[in-house]
Order: structure tokens, then sequence, then C-alpha cells
């Protein structure tokens, strides 16, 4: 089959992909998500060119792709007002809204499902070449069944030339993973794959939403996908991908002891590398490994490996769907090299962080107290008091011992300030830190905790498999310092000010407990532990 290769800088050449794909034509198209392989949904022959294209098993439903939600209605039964709050929320854009279908879909569309998938795509193109074509399009992703979505038009241009009648460029893909699906066909509405719509916005929208289990876990044998991406394996390059659920130094430390193939990781554990690496991305970026994940994936092919290990992303925000892709891109094939996990836990001051790790230390934690690690007489021996003495006065000093109270109210005067006092004292506090480890990984636990205020600053962070925030309003975490400390309200603020706001630690955590008022602590790190071991059984 010859295949026309098109522009979206030409208008005619918008028009032309229009008129192929309402007669019945096959035409990749670019969206904001990935690359879509699209024809007419209306035309159930049509619809089976594009499974005979891919390679792709028909019982595996489409997305049905509009240009504006008027189009909605003639293709489902009724459009409930869940789904009116979901589009003026979220169209266009990277949500698929899953509804009873109307007769005009054929099973061919809908994998034999009585529902239907509809997106209206926010990419100008995709919308342009929709309203050209004047029909809805079927448009799964523009790829060889199984293997890496496409994000740029060379990825397409190698897995369909030949195989379809056009293929139009649009440039790379902005968001780098497929479209986040819900059904609302279910009593309450259910995640069924993640994508650039995260969890937490669709609740702000509907309140409750359910996870279907198939989006962390493999589908239970003869289960009926009910979206796309549901299946076993799939996202898959030729190599075999294994996930290492490890801290950034055990990962490093696995991967060049293992030396067999290439390391699928963050930017940051390029340099410390010892393989052929490819970064997704940076550690506490969920939407650079989004956008990157896909290209990565095809670069490993392109580079010929047999073997990657992949880091493991956060399960929070859009990090969900990087995780749903790479877990089934690696047929869930997952190792813990030690058997163990460090757990940062960190946040502001007055977050509660102590509460939370008497919690974990109740449930059979090894909790380290990283506060109690800075008063250590193995931390302030002599060297350390003279530089300590020259960096904020003398006065800091009292007959030669260290006065805490004036310290920290220098220290804590300034960012500036702060951050000399890390110089100083951090390398001393964390190698007593990590003897301590040393200690807790000897008596057999395989949970340890670092509760650590200063845990990034530090670089602790990179010891550690999960981050754990804690966080609370900065009206209670005021309240709580005075109370705890008996300072000055100005005191209690300008420590509160010195430190990075509550944001900080929630962007880069794994997983986080509001500690407001009324917050159910016990609850949070039982969720908390609950994943923990969810991770080690796959």
């Amino acid at each position: 089959m010859e295949t026309l290769l098109l522009s979206d800088h030409c208008p005619d050449d918008i028009q032309r992909a229009g008129d192929i794909l309402r007669r019945g034509g096959l035409v990749a198209i670019p969206t904001e998500t990935v690359y879509g392989l699209a024809t007419n949904a209306l035309d159930g022959e049509a619809v089976k060119k594009i499974y005979q294209a891919k390679g792709r098993p028909s019982d595996n439903p489409l997305i049905v792709h509009i240009s504006r939600f008027s189009q909605l209605a003639p293709l489902v039964r009724e459009v409930p007002e869940s789904a009116q709050k979901l589009a003026a929320a979220f169209w266009p854009g990277p949500l698929t809204i899953i509804l009873p279908k109307s007769d005009v879909i054929p099973r061919q569309t809908s994998g034999g499902l009585d529902t239907v998938a509809v997106r209206c795509p926010s990419h100008p193109t995709a919308r342009a070449v929709i309203d050209a074509a004047g029909v809805p399009l079927a448009a799964p992703s523009a790829n060889l069944s199984g293997k890496p979505s496409p994000t740029t038009f060379l990825h397409v241009r190698e897995d369909l030339t030949g195989r379809v009648d056009a293929l139009l460029d649009g440039g790379d893909c902005d968001v780098g993973v497929e479209s986040t699906v819900l059904t609302l066909a279910t009593p309450v509405p259910r995640l069924l794959r993640p994508g650039g719509v995260t969890l937490s916005q669709l609740r702000q929208v509907l309140g409750q939403v359910e996870v279907d289990p198939a989006v962390l876990h493999q589908m239970e044998a003869g289960q009926k996908a009910a979206s796309p991406g549901m299946k076993y394996k799939h996202y898959s390059p030729a190599a075999d991908v294994v996930i290492v659920d490890a801290s950034p130094e055990d990962y490093v430390e696995y991967v060049n002891q293992k030396g067999d193939g290439w390391a699928l990781c963050f930017e940051e554990d390029v340099p410390l590398l010892q393989v052929p690496a490819m970064a997704y991305g940076t550690r506490y970026d969920s939407a650079s490994q989004a956008h990157r994940l896909f290209e990565a994936l095809h670069q490993l092919d392109e580079a010929g490996a047999s073997r990657a290990y992949a880091r493991l992303p956060r399960k929070r925000g859009v990090g969900l769907a990087v995780y749903n892709r790479l877990i089934r891109a690696a047929a869930f094939q997952v190792v813990n090299p030690k058997g163990r996990h460090i757990v940062g836990l960190t946040g502001p001051t007055g977050a509660g962080k102590s509460t939370v790790g008497q919690a974990l230390a109740q449930r059979g934690c090894y909790v380290i107290d990283c506060d109690q690690a800075t008063r250590s007489p193995q931390v302030y021996d002599a060297p350390c008091l003279e530089e300590l003495a020259a960096a904020f006065g003398p006065q800091v000093l009292r007959d030669g011992v260290l006065d805490r109270a004036e310290l920290a109210r220098r220290a804590f005067a300034s960012q500036e300030a702060r951050a000399r006092l890390g110089e100083i004292t951090f390398p001393r506090i964390l190698g007593h830190i990590r003897r301590q480890l040393a200690e807790g990984e000897a008596q057999g636990f395989r949970v340890l905790v670092l509760d650590a205020p200063t845990l990034f600053e530090s670089g602790l962070d990179a010891a550690c498999s999960r981050i754990l925030a804690v966080d609370a309003p900065k009206e209670e975490r005021l309240a709580r310092v005075l109370r705890r400390d008996g300072i000055s309200q100005e005191a209690a603020l300008r420590r509160l000010e010195a430190q990075p706001a509550g944001e900080f630690y929630t962007a880069r955590a794994d997983f986080v407990v509001e500690n407001g008022p009324g917050a159910q602590v016990e609850e949070a790190v039982e969720q908390f532990l609950n994943q923990l071991e969810e991770n080690t059984r796959l």
C-alpha cells in the first residue's frame, strides 16, 4: 500500500486527510497525548482495517474522537450530568469518558461492548481533521499493537508506512501518554486508565471515583478489557524490561552490579551509572516522565537493547499514568534488590511528623529521628563546634558547650544562615544516620523510616525508596510550634518562613498525610504501608 505523507502546515493536507477518513480510509493523526490511527468510527468495515493494520485483537475497544461536546449526544444513550461536568472541566483535553453506546456505534468500534469511549482532543490539528472528515473518528494509538505508543512523527512513520493510507505530521505530542479513561457506566465512576487528567482532579469534579484494580495489577483470566491499555503486556519495547523498586542509591548499585543491560532511569542517575542509560525524565517531575517515557522505550529499541532496568515512578498525579504504562511494558516484573524499604518522612515544622513516625513505629517500622541525630555527641565534636562558632559567632558556644537555642535563633534567621548550618552539620549527621540504618537492617527490619525535616537539603532522599510527606494548614502548624517550643509568635513565624512551603514536600512525595484538624493519621499510615506491601507482592 502506498502511504501519503501529509503535513498539518498545509490546509489542503488537512482536507485531504478528512476525505480519506470519510471514505473509510486510515490516517495517522497527531493529538496532544500520542499519535492516533484514525478512521470513520461509524463504519464497522473501516474500523476492521485498524485492527488489521495494528495487528490488534478485535475485542479491545477503541476511543471515538469528536471535535466538540455537542457531538457526544448522538453517540450515547444519554448524557448524564456527570459527563457534562467532566466535559466542562477537561474538554478539550486528555480525558476519555465511557458511557452506554447508542445504536450508531458499531460493535467493531466498541470491541463488542455495550459502551463507547469518547473524548474531545485539545490538539487543534486533530479537531480540524475531525471537522474535515465530518464524522467522529475511532483512533487508537498509531503503533503496532503491544509496542510503545508513538509521540513523534518518526515513530509513526517507522511503524505504519505501507500499512495505512496516510500519515499526517503534526510534530511532537505534548502530554506523551494516552488519555485518562473514566467510565460512567458503573454505579460509581471508575478510573480504568490513568493519564494526563489525574485522579485527584477527577475527584474534585465528581467526588467519589474508584480505581479499577487493573490500573495497578494484572487483569484476571477471562476478564474483558473495558478500556484500551488494560491488557497484561502493553506498551512494550523489544527489550525485556524489569522495574527496580529501590532508592536511587540502591538502584545504581544494583544496575551497575548486574552490568548486563541498559538503565531506564531518571536524569539524576545517569552520571552514576556504569552501563548504557536512557533517561525518561527527572525524579520529582512526573510530567517530564510522562512526556519522555515512550520516546525512551523507542530509543531502547533503536539501540538494540535486550534488557532494561527501569526506575520505579511515583504513583501520584500524572505519575500514576507513568507507572501504569511502565508496569505493563515490564509485564509486571518488579524486583526489590535488598528486600526492604527506606522511607523518608518529611514535611514543614509543625505538620506532625512525629505523630506519623509514632504510628509507623507501632506498626513494626524502624524509625530514626534525624532531629535526635543532630544532637548526638558524635556529630558535634570539637572541629564541628569550631566551624559553627566561626560561622554564627562565638555566642553559640557557652563555656565550650553548644548553646542550641542561640544556634537555632541565628541559623533560622534566614535561608542563607540555614543553608550554612547544613553545610557544616549535614555530612556529620549523615554518617551517624547511616550507621543507625545499618543497625536497623542488621536487626531484620524491612521498613526503615528516616524522620527528617531536611530530607532533601541533606541529600538523604537519595537513600529512600519512598517519600512520605506530612502537611497541615499554616495556621495549625503555627499553633503547634507555639505550644511545643514555648517561643514567641514572631520567632515561630520566622521558623516557618525559613522553611520551604508545604507544597515543596508534597510535590516530591509518593504519599501525603494531610494532618490538619480531624485528620485520620492511623488510617493514612495503614494505607501507606498497604501500598508498600502491594508493591512487594508484584
